[in-house]
């Protein structure tokens, strides 16, 4: 039954909520909160006071007091405040002698509190117990000797006691640790307060030599001009500018000299210090330097001196480009047209010298072309702005061995030695110099600068050696043929010139025959030798069947001058017709019949120009295919040609052609007729 009992109990039913609706008033946490405040309710009545009437009241509150303290400090001995807590309400009592045992106590705990040893040795001050607070100050120092706070609080108390002497040591010992920055001003200052301007300065030099920084160097020298010792700020800022040397120059020590000199209206000086400076800072680092040198020659230079600033400016920058790139030879160029024009000759040499070290590390020409240029200028600066002729052989006759000879060589860094010794009146240097380069590097252009010289020399025996080898050289070089041979027809000797025209039409190679042939003919032509051109245009139409040969070869019989030129010219060209029927090129065939016509207009008779317009083809338009690189079709093209009438496989297709030129001539008459009656009319009234 009580299994029963237990199986059939119910689980109480939830209450229902019958209304669900928020409620008019809402109460919120904040509400609450602000309510107990108001009431009050967490505070508790202050204690009631207790008012001490005799010894023993007071023996026991102490008591009692002590006890609290004593218990707080056994609960957690690191807790500092709660000894300084403890000693400064036995300070309050006047028992000094106990706060006294706290301070030592509290300390065996925790000597490395700051606070501690301060509120310690402000009570033994503020109890006027010195030698105390001496004792505590030197406990405190001794054992955290880098808490700079217990250093300016020892001083300061031994100047206000006035032991100045005492206060002096204190420093010294102070400055032993080498502390920062701060206190060794504190320490000049104290002894500035005394006018010892002497130990300031002392202190000083100990100063700049621990904390070695420009700031520092600067106040150093501010100090002496401050009390007038001129002389003694300007060996300071002269110290600085050595210690720090060319390695870590700084920009402001150099304004801070530069104005101190300028207060002293040491102009000259201001001027060599900023220029001194900016040309050993990098750009970037000398902003203010430059702003401030502007300043300064604005107020006491003249446009010179502006001028020099502007410069300096851009050599700064260049100096800084070269320094980037060594080899970007555009810089050296801007440098040293800057250098050269406001420099004297030293400098300038020193800057070539430095550019010029810069050799291009490939041995290409392509990296050498605009390197050259440095020693070609460097050559030039020497000769005509330094007028040193020694020191302008020097750099030549280095260049010359710098340049890899057998790789590639530069033919205008010859003709310039060359020319420059020519200038010099040394010919046989000249000489030497143009025979070493085409022994070392023969080219076209030295044995051309060569003979150009022996040619102004006139010395002619020199130039027929010269181009004997140059033309062993390039025998292809037909200009070098017909130079030699125009050389020996100036001279006189047409048969040596005739001679070297046949050598030259003789080679297996040659790079402009067309060239050497017309000259080889209008040499013949000029020496009155009229077979022998014929000659020569025979030989040269067994090599060759081009259309300007056979019409320069009639021109040449029409102007020959003789009874027969026009018999001969005309034999040219119906030779040069026969000769072309099986030409393929069309067109040049053209040509040939259009010269024949045009002289036979001027020269022939109306049955030789009926002959020649018989001649002339007639112009067709076709098509054909077009082909692309793949073989498939490109679509067609449109041509001209040329069907001649000579031609016995065209005659069908120009009697076609002729037929249907008829037949569209007659369409074109009879469409007149139709567009015009009242013509047939007024010929008919007529």
């Amino acid at each position: 039954m009580a299994s029963t009992a237990a199986g059939k109990q119910r689980i109480p039913k939830v209450a229902k909520v019958k209304n669900k609706a928020p409620a008019e008033v809402q109460i919120t946490a904040e509400q609450l909160l602000r309510e107990a405040k108001e009431r009050e309710l967490e505070l508790l009545p202050p204690p009631p006071q207790q008012k001490i009437t005799d010894e023993e009241e007071l023996n026991d509150y102490k008591l009692r007091k002590r006890k609290t303290f004593e218990d707080n400090i056994r609960k957690n001995r690191t807790v500092i405040s709660n000894w300084i807590k403890y000693a400064q309400w036995e300070e309050s009592l006047k028992e000094v002698q106990r706060a006294r045992s706290i301070y030592e106590r509290a300390l065996d705990v925790d000597y490395r509190n700051v606070t501690l040893w301060l509120k310690y040795a402000e009570m033994e001050m503020k109890n006027r117990q010195v030698n105390h607070a001496r004792n505590i100050w030197d406990r405190a120092i001794t054992t955290l000797p880098r808490v700079n706070q217990f250093w300016y609080k020892y001083t300061y108390m031994e100047e206000m006691l006035g032991n100045v002497a005492g206060a002096r040591q204190v420093f010294e010992r102070w400055m032993e640790w080498q502390p920062e920055e701060q206190a060794w001003h504190s320490y000049i200052n104290f002894e500035l307060r005394y006018k010892e301007v002497e130990r300031a300065r002392t202190i000083y030099e100990r100063f700049v030599i621990v904390h070695p920084d420009v700031k520092n160097w600067i106040k150093y020298a501010r100090f002496e001009e401050k009390h007038s010792y001129f002389a003694h700020a300007r060996k300071v800022y002269e110290r600085a500018v050595e210690f720090f040397g060319e390695e870590h120059m700084n920009e402001h020590l150099f304004v801070a000299f530069a104005k101190f000199e300028e207060n002293q209206k040491e102009f000259e000086r201001v001027r060599v210090i900023y220029k001194y400076a900016l040309d050993r800072i990098p750009k970037q680092e000398a902003q203010e330097l430059f702003k401030n040198y502007t300043v300064f020659e604005k107020k006491f230079g003249d446009r010179r001196g502006i001028e020099d600033i502007i410069v300096s400016k851009r050599r700064f920058q260049y100096e800084e480009e070269v320094k980037a790139n060594p080899h970007n030879y555009d810089a050296w160029f801007d440098y040293l047209r800057l250098v050269e024009s406001d420099a004297d000759p030293d400098t300038v040499r020193e800057v070539y010298e430095r550019a010029i070290a810069n050799v291009p590390p490939i041995q290409e020409k392509r990296h050498w072309k605009r390197y050259i240029y440095l020693w070609i200028n460097y050559a030039l600066y020497e000769e005509l702005e330094a007028k040193d002729p020694e020191r302008t052989r020097q750099v030549y006759q280095a260049c010359v061995e710098l340049i890899p000879h057998k790789k590639f060589t530069f033919a205008k860094m010859w003709l310039l030695y060359a020319q420059f010794e020519i200038r010099q009146k040394n010919l046989p240097f000249a000489r030497r110099a143009l025979g070493t380069s085409i022994g070392k590097c023969p080219k076209n252009k030295l044995f051309k600068g060569y003979i150009e010289l022996e040619l102004q020399l006139r010395e002619f025996d020199r130039c027929r050696k010269l181009y004997e080898k140059f033309l062993e050289f390039t025998p292809e070089n037909c200009t070098s043929w017909i130079k030699f041979a125009e050389l020996e027809t100036i001279l006189g000797d047409t048969d040596r010139a005739r001679a070297i025209y046949e050598l030259a039409i003789g080679q297996p190679r040659l790079d402009m025959p067309e060239v050497l042939w017309k000259s080889y003919i209008d040499f013949e032509i000029e020496q009155e030798e009229y077979e022998k051109t014929r000659n020569l245009y025979r030989r040269l139409l067994q090599r060759t069947q081009h259309v300007k040969v056979w019409i320069s070869f009639a021109q040449f019989e029409l102007s020959a001058g003789t009874e027969e030129s026009l018999l001969r010219c005309r034999q040219v060209y119906e030779e040069a017709n026969k000769t072309m029927r099986n030409c393929e090129e069309k067109e040049e065939r053209l040509m040939l019949l259009e010269s024949w016509r045009n002289f036979e207009e001027e020269f022939g008779t109306d049955c030789n120009k009926e002959r020649v317009d018989k001649l002339m083809p007639d112009k067709v338009k076709k098509r054909r295919k077009l082909k692309a690189e793949d073989g498939s079709d490109a679509g067609w093209e449109e041509y001209y040609d040329y069907i001649f009438p000579e031609d016995a496989a065209n005659q069908p297709n120009l009697k076609l052609l002729a037929m249907a030129k008829l037949w569209k001539k007659q369409q074109q008459e009879n469409e007149a007729e139709e567009m015009d009656p009242d013509k047939d009319i007024d010929e008919s009234e007529s």
